[in-house]
């Protein structure tokens, strides 16, 4: 595949971060429950995670102007989507070099690294959540420790259910050879 093609796809799983994560979610209490890691997902293990982490670290910045314009720590709120794309594209490329598999055809496996990416992402969050209320002067122990048990939980599950959709959606591109790695 040609890099200008790859980088493409890469941009266009970016442009579909947006949406997903803004108009296809659902607000629980504290904790937002979105589509927005599906891209991520995807291109984790389509292209490993230099594409992922490009994709989650744009897509992000998008959504953030779109919500709340650029701040301060507008960058520090791309760290956390990063992660994700960082864990499930180094577990994609470390399998395929270890034992010639791609992580979406070891089903198990690949449910175990995204709900790992999907805990480094809840970790990342509260951090950054942490760090910006101290920066802003917002800072209370409940707002930020309050729910994290709850997000935690959240997180892994939206890690299972964005796997069992990227698992058939990454085979089927595959099969069609509409991405040819």
């Amino acid at each position: 595949m040609s890099k200008t093609r790859r980088m493409c796809y890469s941009a266009l799983l970016a442009a579909m971060y947006v949406p997903l994560s803004l108009y296809v979610a659902v607000q629980v209490g504290n904790v937002r429950i979105s589509f927005g890691s599906l891209p991520v997902v995807v291109a984790a293990l389509l292209f490993g995670p230099v594409d992922a982490v490009a994709a989650a670290m744009v897509g992000e910045f998008f959504k953030q102007l779109l919500t709340y314009g650029v701040t301060y720590t507008t960058v520090l709120y791309l760290i956390p989507p990063a992660l994700r794309g960082l864990v499930v594209g180094l577990g994609a490329l470390g399998l395929l070099s270890l034992r010639g598999r791609r992580l979406e055809e070891r089903r198990m496996l690949c449910y175990a690294v995204c709900i790992a990416a999907a805990v480094c992402t809840t970790l990342g969050n509260t951090l950054v959540n942490w760090l910006d209320s101290v920066l802003m002067g917002y800072y209370f122990p409940g707002l930020i420790l309050g729910d994290f048990a709850w997000r935690l939980i959240v997180g892994m599950i939206n890690a299972v259910v964005m796997s069992s959709l990227a698992i058939p959606l990454v085979k089927a591109l595959r099969q069609r050879n509409v991405v040819s790695l």
